[in-house]
C-alpha cells in the first residue's frame, strides 16, 4: 500500500480519561527517540465550558474533552514513528487501521479542520483552503445557519467577511474563522 510521505493527521485511541497522560507520555517519547521531524503535534481536543449549578451559570469554567478516548496526532507515517506511537503506554490503537500490522489511514483535512478550529488551532494551510467568493456556512454565534460568499479573509484577526442575506437584505458580516465551514 502506498502512503504519502508528508504531514498528515491521525486519530489514536486511548483509555477514556487518560488522554492528557498519553499525550504527555508520547511527547516525552518523541523527544527521547529523536522523532521531532516526524511527529509534530499531539492534540487532546479540549475546550472550556461554563459550569452550571441548578441550571444557572456559576461564573466558573471547566475543561471538557470533546472526544473522550481519542487524541489527534500530526505526523509523517514512517515505520519508526508508527511504532513509537502505537507502543506508547495508554495507546490502544489507531483509528482507521485494519489490523494485521496494516498502517492506519490519515484523517481527511476536511474532517480534522473543524476539530482544530473548535479548539482554536489555526495554521496557514487552513486559511489557504479558503478563498474570496467561496460559499461558507456559519456554524455558531449570532449568525449560525446563514450561508454566504467570503468577501475578505483577515488572518491576523482570524476573521472572515461574508456577504449573506440577513432579514431579506444583502448584508456583509464578519465572523470568526473558526465559526465557518466551506460548503
Amino acid at each position: 500500500m502506498d502512503y504519502k510521505i508528508e504531514k498528515q493527521w491521525y486519530v489514536v485511541n486511548t483509555y477514556s480519561g487518560h488522554e492528557n497522560k498519553v499525550k504527555e507520555n508520547l511527547e516525552k517519547r518523541i523527544e527521547t527517540q529523536n522523532l521531532t521531524d516526524y511527529i509534530f503535534r499531539v492534540v487532546v481536543a479540549e475546550h472550556e465550558v461554563e459550569v452550571l449549578k441548578d441550571g444557572k451559570p456559576t461564573g466558573k469554567t471547566k475543561t471538557k474533552n470533546m472526544y473522550p478516548g481519542y487524541i489527534f496526532i500530526e505526523m509523517i507515517m514512517t515505520d519508526e514513528a508508527w511504532y513509537v506511537v502505537r507502543n506508547t503506554p495508554g495507546v490502544t490503537g489507531f483509528t482507521g487501521s485494519s489490523g494485521g500490522h496494516a498502517k492506519p489511514f490519515p484523517v481527511a483535512r476536511e474532517q480534522i479542520e473543524p476539530v482544530l478550529k473548535k479548539i482554536g488551532m489555526f495554521d496557514a494551510e487552513m486559511y489557504s483552503n479558503y478563498e474570496v467568493n467561496d460559499l461558507v456556512k456559519v456554524l455558531s454565534g449570532p449568525f449560525e445557519g446563514l450561508t454566504g460568499n467570503i468577501t475578505a479573509i483577515d488572518t491576523e484577526l482570524g476573521e472572515v467577511s461574508i456577504n449573506t442575506v440577513f432579514f431579506g437584505r444583502p448584508t456583509d458580516i464578519s465572523v470568526k474563522f473558526s465559526d465557518v465551514e466551506k460548503i
